[in-house]
């Protein structure tokens, strides 16, 4: 029992350390001058910052730039949850995977794929719209507040979809018949009956892709620094990253006001998700979910849905394929094929730099997620089977660091590395990606737990096991699925990490995201688009390794 009755309070503390201590941190840095004056409090962060006169335009900016993605993401994310859960579309069962494959895809990718097809000057669209229509400008230009928020918007969908979708599945679809019974048409058993019902899903999806825009530096840095469009994360960047001196005080304390209201979004969040059991339409009477059939527009529903698959997946990849093998940005055509090479490739292989941030995003990525899944376990076992007051701070303690935008949090962790010797090391990104992305392995691993009854550990017990040798002989084989779904989240986010490492990477600890920012700020697009290639092809190694080594000890029923 000493071990057990230990283990809740360590927990505790080595979670706390990891959430708290940057953001006490944080605001201990923006009541100081800088980073070598510890101890010399002053308030002159914050008055700079709320008295700049671009300010008002970059809370503007960043309140469009998050209501605008967060409508795009929940809008489409309602469309095909409907085709998907309610509808007799084809291939329903591919759609739903696409839905949520572009999870899989890193930001930066995705948004440099959107630039190179529309931006204003070489865009391949434009360039080939100019020649096709004879028109005499660019008829797109991405580096736009509008065209932010389609990218984001379509990045962001997966998140809305895997909330909206599961409340739309079990619709009782009997309470919009009895609408219809009585009179209702169409859009008003829609307005009436079916959106209040979903209320609590489509305001958590605005409410989480909200905060997630807050912690998206991807798009605003590549699509809005070049268009000198700025939000909160790109403006704490630029007092971070350029200029002569950075200003990580006034950072903080920009930082505080965003960190403030992402913590509080997060919260409401959880209250509206706690209250969703007030709209369950579905009870023990043997429901059964009716599809609704679409008739003569099962097919063009389908095309649409294709488009938008193809859009969200397929088109990325082949167009940072496509320039990666050309020496420089145009349409296709015969003369673009015809010089067609390897030159970007093996110029990437070559350059010390990009090997170094490959070595580094794989050792982050691999020794990262595992570290991250063995805190995840014994986080998961506290919260599920132990249900104290203790547990249920150190699950808060858990969720906190989702709401974290990572490049505010970032700046925190630079305030805590810097008088140590990790300031500056590979170390220092691994403890911020494992603070950071801890609900990402705790979420799947809590699920798991819960399906594990709680005879098996008493059975353990009676026999003499102790309180560890239970969990490595027999709650850690059965976690298999729960593991592998924890290691394959940690394993992608932390290769594909960039709004955390643009502030703690430093010469020498330079990660795959960060090197691909770069490449863009240079206007390098070939080397970004095969060394994005490559980030893609790692990703996917680790998540099909992951999923191998999964069902091998799933079907030895050995422990990992």
């Amino acid at each position: 029992m000493g071990k057990r009755s230990l283990l809740t309070p360590s927990l505790i503390a080595v979670v706390g350390l990891l959430t708290i201590s940057p953001v006490l941190m944080l605001l201990f840095g923006s009541f100081t001058e800088g980073l070598g004056a510890f101890g010399a409090f002053t308030t002159s962060k914050y008055v700079e910052a709320y008295t700049d006169p671009a300010l008002a335009e970059i809370l503007w900016n960043t309140v469009v730039f998050t209501l605008g993605s967060a409508a795009v993401a929940t809008l489409l994310a309602l469309f095909l949850s409907y085709v998907n859960t309610r509808t007799d579309v084809p291939f329903k069962f591919f759609f739903g995977i696409i839905s949520v494959i572009p999870m899989m895809i890193p930001h930066i990718l995705f948004a440099s794929s959107w630039v190179l097809l529309l931006n204003p000057s070489n865009g391949i669209l434009n360039r080939y719209l100019i020649g096709a229509l004879g028109l005499e400008s660019a008829p797109f230009d991405i580096y736009t507040l509008k065209g932010m928020i389609l990218v984001e918007g379509l990045l962001d969908l997966p998140i809305a979809y895997l909330i909206i979708a599961p409340a739309m599945g079990s619709f009782d679809i009997a309470l919009e018949e009895s609408s219809r019974v009585c009179g209702g048409s169409t859009l008003r058993t829609m307005a009436r009956v079916t959106l209040p019902v979903l209320r609590p899903a489509i305001l958590a999806s605005i409410i989480l892709v909200i905060v997630r825009c807050l912690a998206s530096f991807a798009v605003p840095s590549v699509i809005g620094m070049p268009g000198r469009i700025y939000v909160l994360a790109t403006h704490i960047y630029r007092m971070t990253s350029t200029g002569f001196s950075a200003d990580y005080g006034k950072a903080a304390a920009v930082g505080m006001s965003a960190l403030a209201a992402a913590v509080l979004l997060i919260y409401l969040y959880r209250w509206m998700t706690r209250e969703s059991e007030r709209y369950v339409t579905v009870s023990g009477r043997g429901f059964k979910p009716a599809l609704i059939e679409l008739k003569g527009s099962r097919y063009p529903v389908m095309g649409f849905v294709g488009l938008l698959s193809f859009v969200l997946i397929v088109l990325p990849v082949v167009v940072l394929f496509y320039t990666s093998m050309i020496p420089y940005v145009m349409t296709p055509s015969a003369k673009a094929f015809s010089l067609m090479s390897w030159k970007n490739w093996t110029d990437v292989l070559k350059d010390p730099v990009s090997l170094l941030s490959l070595k580094n995003s794989l050792t982050l990525g691999v020794v990262g997620a595992t570290l991250g899944v063995i805190l995840s376990i014994l986080v998961s076992y506290v919260i599920v089977k132990v249900r104290t007051t203790a547990a249920g701070i150190l699950d808060s303690l858990s969720f906190l660091s989702f709401s974290f935008p990572g490049i505010v949090i970032g700046v925190g962790f630079m305030w805590f590395f810097v008088r140590t010797p990790l300031y500056s090391t590979l170390t220092a990104l691994l403890i911020g990606y494992i603070a950071t992305y801890l609900p990402y392995g705790i979420r799947p691993l809590s699920s798991a737990f819960v399906q594990i009854h709680s005879h098996l550990e008493e059975s353990s017990k009676v026999c003499g096991a102790g309180p560890f040798a239970t969990m490595r002989r027999i709650v850690v084989p059965l976690l298999i699925p729960g593991v592998v779904s924890a290691w394959v989240l940690m394993a992608t986010m932390f290769v594909r990490e960039l709004t955390l490492s643009v502030v703690l990477s430093r010469p020498g600890s330079e990660v795959l995201a960060v090197q691909i920012l770069k490449f863009s700020e240079d206007g390098m697009w070939g080397k970004l688009s095969a060394l994005g290639i490559m980030m893609i092809f790692i990703s996917t190694a680790l998540v099909t390794t992951a999923v191998l080594l999964g069902k091998f000890f799933a079907r030895k029923g050995k422990p990992v």
